[in-house]
């Protein structure tokens, strides 16, 4: 029987999603196991964890000992959202189960094709009724109960409280512009008042980018037709899940900002200074926060001075 390997942390992991042969006799054993047989497997190379198509209707995914949690939060969002969202699929998850200290999911395959595949060759008017649909997604998914996601924690408080310890150091870090920096701390103090500590919690995806939704194309275009990955859902404050799309997809147009904001159901009177600024102190706090290389604004560092002008960069009026 194959054996998987030890994988301290995510360096470990990367090079052994790189070597099929070292997890893929694995994998047939857990997919036999559940009834599967000889199944074809073909793995995917990106994301985090261990995943392969099982067959052309069924996904494997595989998460490692350090990332138990990323498997609880799947498996709990998975049931969560199954048949819950008016007009976009998620994936039935149909087996779970442990192996050799590993953690794995058995889900459906969705139909469509990643929103990565399509984003950068579709004409501006294109891009927005899809921002516009993102949007609309967001909200759907922020309606749905979070059941027994709210046991899973952390709390939004404790995130909050966690993310501002590290943040300055993590900027640093990751080669923030020095004029922002240096005003690091302050827009953080002023964040204290801004953003709540309490919200009423709804589901965060904290990843609503292109590489994680499916579309498909129809008569009027192409629409959202699928979510997937949920192995870093959390709850918390609905604004938070705005980040992703207002820096990877909107990336400072204003037809697109407001397309995005249009969907998940904001008046023109509801976009405030204040609001935009509670966004930027949550790009800066979000638990994938590297606006360097995450805001998709060409050449942005050499346009912005402070972070006022960041704000309106990114999210125009």
């Amino acid at each position: 029987m194959a054996v998987l390997p030890d994988v301290a942390d995510a360096v470990a992991l990367r090079r052994l999603r790189a070597d099929a042969a070292g997890w893929l006799p694995t994998a047939h054993d857990i997919v036999r196991s559940r009834g599967y047989g000889v199944a074809r497997l073909t793995p995917f190379a990106a994301g985090t964890n261990l995943v392969a198509a099982l067959g052309d209707g069924a996904i494997l995914k595989i998460f490692p000992p350090f990332l138990r949690a990323q498997f609880l939060s799947e498996r709990a969002t998975l049931g969560v959202v199954f048949r819950r969202l008016p007009d976009v699929a998620t994936p039935e998850l149909l087996h779970e189960g442990e192996r050799d200290g590993w953690f794995y999911l058995i889900m459906t395959r969705l139909d469509g094709v990643p929103a990565s595949d399509i984003w950068p060759r579709l004409a501006e008017p294109e891009k927005q009724h899809l921002l516009r649909q993102v949007g609309r997604v967001i909200a759907d998914v922020q309606r749905v109960p979070p059941g027994e996601l709210l046991m899973l924690g952390p709390s939004w408080s404790d995130f909050l409280q966690a993310q501002v310890r590290g943040c300055h150091d993590r900027h640093e870090r990751l080669g923030l512009p020095p004029p922002l920096l240096a005003g690091l701390d302050d827009l953080l103090q002023e964040a204290g008042g801004l953003l709540p500590r309490d919200p009423d919690p709804v589901i965060l995806t904290g990843e609503y980018i292109p590489e994680n939704f499916l579309v498909t194309r129809g008569s009027d275009g192409w629409r959202v037709s699928g979510l997937f990955d949920f192995g870093d859902v959390m709850t918390g404050f609905g604004a938070y899940d705005l980040l992703g799309p207002s820096a990877f997809m909107a990336a400072g147009h204003r037809g697109r900002v407001r397309a995005l904001f249009e969907g998940y159901g904001l008046t023109p009177t509801d976009v405030t200074w204040q609001l935009k600024r509670r966004l930027l102190a949550l790009m800066l706090l979000h638990r994938a926060s590297d606006p360097v290389r995450h805001i998709c604004i060409p050449d942005w560092p050499s346009k912005v001075r402070s972070f006022d002008e960041l704000q309106t960069l990114v999210w125009p009026d």
